[in-house]
């Protein structure tokens, strides 16, 4: 029974596109049929907007991003970034360890349920195939980074040139699903939520004991680098037909226990260093954003201004129900950061109240706020327009 019911929501994602076609045939036909038939057709016609009605906002959504956002592809790598194990999940649907790096939800779960469509793939599950990538597929990887090599020190994943190329190998198997008019206009209808480049930082610039990255590029050169990869990604991702993009910038990274716990902060204070690279890349981001919205007309860019989102719930915890701001729910050492949540660790009971579940990552609490701002924001949260309107274009 639930298999047919999710096949049943996953071909919903077609209607939008068969009501618009009869709309435009009908435009073409109507002084030519008879009274009746007439009728008959604006019936039929009528049958389908009801159910479409009830379908999605966007076709589909495609992720591509890292920790914050993988949904289980790590599963699947020789990595030592993985969530598969307790208490990772523990309020996840069956306390199930799906690979999501929080105690449950993550933004894109929240965000998907906001927008009527069911959890996505993982683009690694072998179930993510044929009709299976209808209503989307997440391509992040845990670890993976703007750049190459970012990353490297944890093993094996998947990074954003590897996620844009994966997302073009599913695309041959969707033009098998749909014909070629209907999947231009899917691919128009569809989001594309970008999360990327908080790895590129504490898992390569500021890892000094692996990378030297550092005494390479002084900061403003590793963000033009960061920026100018970024951009090529991007494109790369209209080029193969996504018209709706959200890009969202990265939290405060000297606010995360790990980063706390690395720089010795003093109690109600962040790392600056992290905080100060994490203002420099996201002003670049957005101004990014700008100039492709100015650029390619026919799409829409969103920049999603993560750092102040995070920065508000942790500021005015009180407001959002959060007591604790600067330790991790699970970890080990200063600020529960110091390690992540290892197998079997005991976990806070009070997760809801907590911002952050583990060393980096927020638990499903934070992460259902940052969907809503997303969704629903105002432009200080989403610019130049939030989730919502985006969907509605």
């Amino acid at each position: 029974m639930a298999l047919t019911v999710y096949s049943k929501t996953r071909n919903k994602a077609l209607v939008n596109f068969i009501v618009f076609e009869k709309m435009e045939n009908m435009k073409l036909r109507r002084s030519r049929l008879p009274a009746m038939l007439l009728t008959i057709v604006f019936w039929e016609l009528s049958f389908q907007v009801s159910i479409a009605a009830a379908s999605p906002q966007v076709a589909a959504m495609f992720v591509f991003g890292d920790s914050l956002t993988d949904n289980g592809n790590n599963n699947y790598l020789n990595s030592l970034a993985k969530a598969n194990y307790d208490p990772y999940g523990i309020d996840f649907p069956q306390g199930s360890a799906s690979g999501r790096f929080s105690n449950g939800n993550t933004i894109i779960d929240y965000l998907g349920d906001f927008l009527g469509l069911p959890l996505l793939p993982a683009y690694a599950n072998p179930d993510a195939t044929g009709s299976g990538l209808l209503q989307g597929v997440n391509y992040a990887s845990a670890s993976a980074g703007i750049l190459e090599e970012t990353g490297r020190n944890l093993g094996e994943r998947i990074s954003f040139r590897q996620q844009v190329e994966n997302f073009a190998s599913n695309l041959e198997q969707l033009k098998n699903e749909m014909k070629a008019e209907q999947l231009t206009k899917y691919l128009k209808k569809s989001l594309t939520v970008v999360i990327m480049g908080s790895n590129d930082y504490i898992n390569n610039y500021l890892l000094t004991s692996f990378y030297a990255t550092s005494y390479i590029y002084p900061p403003t050169t590793y963000t033009d680098l960061l920026i100018q990869q970024y951009t090529k990604r991007i494109l790369a991702l209209y080029s193969l037909g996504l018209r709706k993009f959200l890009i969202a910038g990265i939290g405060p990274l000297g606010c995360i226990p790990n980063q706390l716990a690395n720089n010795f902060a003093p109690p109600g204070k962040c790392a600056s260093l992290a905080n100060d690279l994490a203002v420099m890349f996201n002003t670049q981001l957005r101004s990014l954003v700008s100039q492709l919205n100015t650029n390619y007309t026919d799409a829409i860019f969103v920049y999603g201004n993560t750092y102040g989102a995070v920065s508000d719930i942790i500021t005015n915890s009180r407001n959002y129900g959060f007591t604790v701001t600067d330790s991790g729910c699970c970890g080990i050492g200063r600020n529960q950061g110091e390690i992540t949540c290892l197998p079997f660790s005991a976990p806070c009971v009070n997760r809801d109240q907590h911002v952050f579940w583990d060393a980096f990552h927020p638990t499903q609490a934070a992460n259902r706020i940052l969907a809503e701002k997303a969704y629903n924001g105002p432009p200080s949260d989403c610019y130049p327009m939030n989730v919502k309107q985006m969907a509605e274009l």
